[in-house]
């Protein structure tokens, strides 16, 4: 067959045809905005500290970057009034979207119906903005906790004293404290012997000593709720450096690398932690955000269910890292959350 230029040229324009057709077909399976690039949306954060916190960023990052998003982060450091003018600052940026990532209810709830006021699409994660045009991102904060509550008692049984870390006024906390109010309601054998907790950074280090008061002014203790990884990391501190770690068990909520390996250590106190896929539930906030941008309705409550992991299932799994959980663990891997047939999966390979 005798091949000219002017053939290739043929097939050559055939193929940028066949190519643009395809990149077309393509990019209408996606809804506008999403169909041309530029969508712009801010993450307007209020807790950062932690693996958790780095975690669920990544997959805010992921999955705005399968979407083609133009994200931007505005980080408050636990400053609530900051947090408020950020989602002011957002507005002026021009953004279609924004996350709200945890918070206040008294300093968010105005500022969040500023942006709906603007005309601005907004979610909220783990912050309750009262505001039923602003759809809640939840890890099913009540099942986390149960999860991890039910592990204690089936460890300890229906007696025991505990000791409770818990700061009022942010969302998920609350929510898993309904569920140990509950507990001790079921369970009358379960004593709070003392109730402690803070936010203050560094966390963990500022809980710990927190923590090493309350256990040598109550050594009865022997079950330690921390329903929160940074939370546990504090009290196992303190247990570690009072040598109790064979005498209490720490149970918690979240997960990351760091929380494996000290679950992991020889002897460790901390035996149960109930736990969502951070990086997920960030995809997860921008999927229903964006679903909200496209018109379409994620729903008021999204919810991503929680994955119960033991001390003794890491092991006996050898279960090292988060990508070990993730690849063991397959329900901790993905959630099938705000995921509609346009909606491209970040985690696909």
């Amino acid at each position: 067959m005798n091949i000219t230029r002017r053939l290739l040229g043929k097939v050559a324009l055939g193929l940028t045809g066949a190519t643009m057709l395809m990149q077309g077909a393509f990019a209408a399976e996606k809804p506008a905005p999403f169909d041309k690039p530029g969508v712009k949306i801010a993450l307007v954060r209020y807790l950062s500290t932690g693996d958790f916190f780095q975690a669920y960023l990544s997959g805010v990052e992921a999955q705005s970057k399968a979407l083609g998003i133009d994200l931007r982060v505005l980080d408050s450091r636990q400053d609530a009034a900051l947090q408020s003018d950020m989602v002011d600052q957002a507005i002026a940026l021009g953004v279609q979207g924004i996350i709200i990532q945890h918070g206040l209810t008294e300093s968010m709830k105005d500022a969040a119906q500023r942006a709906v006021d603007a005309g601005i699409k907004v979610v909220a994660f783990d912050v309750n903005v009262e505001n039923p045009k602003i759809p809640q991102i939840e890890q099913s904060d009540k099942d986390l906790a149960r999860l991890a509550l039910e592990q204690a008692v089936k460890d300890n049984g229906e007696s025991w004293n505990a000791g409770y870390v818990y700061v009022a006024g942010i969302a998920p906390l609350d929510r898993r404290n309904e569920t140990w109010v509950d507990v001790k309601k079921k369970h009358a054998g379960i004593k709070e012997a003392a109730m402690f907790g803070t936010l203050d950074n560094p966390i963990a280090n500022s809980v710990a000593n927190q923590a090493r008061s309350v256990l040598s002014a109550h050594p009865d203790i022997n079950v330690v709720f921390a329903p929160y990884d940074e939370f546990a990391k504090g009290v196992k501190i303190a247990v570690d450096e009072a040598g109790l770690n064979k005498k209490i068990k720490i149970y918690s909520a979240d997960i990351s690398t760091s929380d494996i390996a000290a679950m992991r250590e020889p002897d460790s106190a901390w035996a149960a932690t109930a736990a969502t896929n951070p990086a997920v539930v960030g995809q997860v906030s921008v999927r229903a955000l964006a679903q909200l941008l496209a018109g379409e309705d994620p729903g008021h409550n999204v919810i991503v269910p929680p994955t119960l992991i033991t001390q003794q299932e890491l092991i006996d799994k050898d279960i090292k890292n988060m990508e070990d959980l993730s690849a063991k663990l397959p329900q901790f891997a993905h959630a099938d959350v705000a995921m509609p047939a346009w909606m491209p999966n970040p985690n696909a390979k």
